[in-house]
């Protein structure tokens, strides 16, 4: 099976890993494996890498990709997952971890997967093809319920009269297509919200996270992965909204933030210490080159911090 993914920022984040040829790494969105792959190339015969994905496209993509290579591990599991992942293979440590979050390409471009309002298709969205899908949401929850994950997720101003609409269509037949779903966002909407772009876009990203609980994933995520960093290893992640972002950005500031006493006190007595500092002040997006060869790159923003030692 092709896994067909085109990453962002890609030499930035290799490079923001720093990988040392002995060292252990975990990609914890291995995709079609080319983060893994650039890894694997700098790492020697002591090196290595385990790759985690929930996609099992994904899986038999990297299962194929790097069989024979003795370095790599490659589990089907959500990246919240790493540390016991590591634990069932006896890893204390790592020296690195790269998320990479969000849709893949492939899952976009694979029609049957129902990522996508341009192409009809079942309305699934599940990365793990596992579970409650995009329909399901649609055809079984109240037009509140609807409306909160339009607006939480998608930011979407018309999230109240898109999910009546919803539930309107659906009293006539269940919404179960993504081009029956986009005809509805979009007689739902006053014409003049059609003119910045499809207006179907933030209700799929919204059902989208709905689905696979992106945020909450990446929440637990980020704390595990960082108790599984040995003294000095880098956590690298790729964000693609606002939202994810937001909660990466809080996360690390949360980790290299020192004292936290009112500046009146003489001294510190919250007796907290910096866990991590920041590789780059602020993040790195795509240059101008990039966003020309690949638009889906255009709102892609690389964090990275370093784990302290203990002090």
């Amino acid at each position: 099976m092709e896994f067909s993914h085109i990453p962002v920022l890609f030499e930035e984040t290799i490079e923001s890993l720093d990988v040392q040829s002995d060292g252990i790494y975990v990609d914890c969105t291995a995709g079609g494996g080319n983060h893994s792959a650039a890894i694997l190339q700098r790492l020697g015969g002591q090196g290595r890498l385990i790759c985690l994905d929930r996609d099992p496209d994904a899986i038999e993509t990297v299962t194929a990709r790097f069989a024979g290579d003795s370095r790599v591990s490659v589990v089907h599991t959500r990246y919240s997952a790493v540390a016991d992942v590591l634990s069932s293979l006896r890893i204390s440590s790592v020296n690195g971890i790269l998320m990479d979050i969000g849709v893949s390409s492939h899952q976009v471009d694979t029609a049957e997967r129902g990522f996508s309002f341009h192409k009809d298709a079942p309305l699934d969205m599940r990365m793990s093809r596992e579970g409650t899908t995009a329909a399901d949401l649609c055809n079984t929850l109240s037009w509140q319920q609807l409306a909160e994950i339009f607006t939480r997720y998608g930011e979407e101003k018309f999230s109240v009269r898109i999910a009546k609409a919803i539930c309107e269509e659906r009293e006539k037949c269940p919404v179960t297509t993504t081009a029956g779903l986009a005809e509805i966002i979009s007689s739902a909407v006053p014409a003049a919200a059609k003119r910045g772009g499809h207006p179907a876009r933030k209700v799929f990203q919204a059902l989208r996270i709905a689905v696979n609980d992106e945020l909450g994933e990446l929440e637990r995520g980020l704390q595990s992965a960082f108790e599984c960093l040995a003294e000095n290893g880098r956590l690298s992640v790729i964000t693609f909204h606002s939202l994810e972002d937001r909660i990466v950005k809080q996360t690390m500031h949360k980790w290299c933030e020192g004292c936290t006493c009112p500046p009146e006190f003489p001294v510190c007595v919250c007796g907290n210490k910096p866990k991590a500092k920041l590789l780059f002040r602020k993040p790195v997006v795509p240059s101008q080159e990039e966003l020309e060869r690949n638009p889906r790159s255009r709102s892609s923003k690389l964090r990275t911090c370093i784990k302290l030692p203990n002090q």
